[in-house]
């Protein structure tokens, strides 16, 4: 048996993150970059990009841009792809929670939303599968959500974007997976993000979250870097469609 721990080796390997200037796209930026991969992180910020690049040194580029504007896709990809080559692997965590009410719900925040969290994804990876096909291999992880499977106040709009996660994980294996590629999704429980922030300021909301998961704890950025890399891996090779819960067993109860 060859050395497990090479299972989880991405040298040589191309990953492009977006929603990489904050919370756990940037952990994931830092997490496959430590495993060998050079990184292109994606998102709207500048600043931010810039200083998680020089953080992370030559391995890895950013690309300051609006992924979920769908004209400029072409040449989104080409930046993508301009510093390293097109990407092996995609992690879609960029997203967007407009926490309206349900009969509050705007014609623009149903849009933002689903064009972000749904629609960018799946444009994205359209993309760059001809890349992967070619070399026979690839990984695509997108972010599903607890709103993928049960509903929040004021969430109408992300939960029927992250439940349409779900679908398009399974569609895109359907699909891609005999080149070679594989598609799955990670469904975080409660994270400190900027995209939680609201949950987090809340002392007694973070504790209620807290005791409705198994191990008693909202989710630390350290605790998707083991899940993260096995999709993103040859130690996932025969994992596809399937959504990973890293949410301290939020949804087993």
């Amino acid at each position: 048996m060859a050395d497990p721990r090479a299972l989880f080796d991405l040298t040589g390997k191309v990953a492009c993150i977006t929603g990489a200037s904050s919370g756990l796209g940037r952990r994931a930026a830092i997490a496959l970059s430590l495993a060998g991969a050079k990184v292109v992180c994606v998102a709207r910020r500048k600043a931010a990009l810039q200083s998680l690049s020089a953080e992370l040194g030559d391995c890895a580029a950013h690309v300051a841009n609006d992924i979920a504007d769908r004209g400029n896709l072409g040449n989104l990809c080409s930046a993508i792809s301009e510093p390293f080559g097109a990407p092996d692997i995609l992690v879609h965590a960029a997203g967007v929670n407009t926490r309206e009410p349900a009969d509050e719900v705007t014609h623009e925040g149903w849009d933002q939303t689903l064009a972000l969290n749904l629609s960018a994804p799946f444009f994205l990876s359209q993309a760059f599968v001809p890349a992967m096909k070619a070399k026979g291999w690839g990984r695509i992880v997108n972010f599903a959500s607890l709103q993928t499977t049960r509903a929040f106040p004021g969430g109408i709009a992300y939960g029927t974007s992250k439940a349409g996660i779900s679908q398009l994980t399974r569609a895109m294996a359907e699909a891609w997976s005999s080149y070679g590629i594989t598609a799955n999704a990670i469904g975080p429980g409660f994270f400190p993000t900027e995209l939680t922030q609201a949950v987090f300021s809340d002392d007694a909301r973070a504790s209620r979250n807290a005791a409705q998961t198994c191990i008693g704890r909202n989710g630390r950025l350290e605790d998707m870097d083991g899940p993260l890399l096995f999709l993103c891996s040859n130690a996932s090779s025969y994992v596809t469609g399937q959504i990973l819960m890293v949410d301290g067993g939020f949804t087993a109860k």
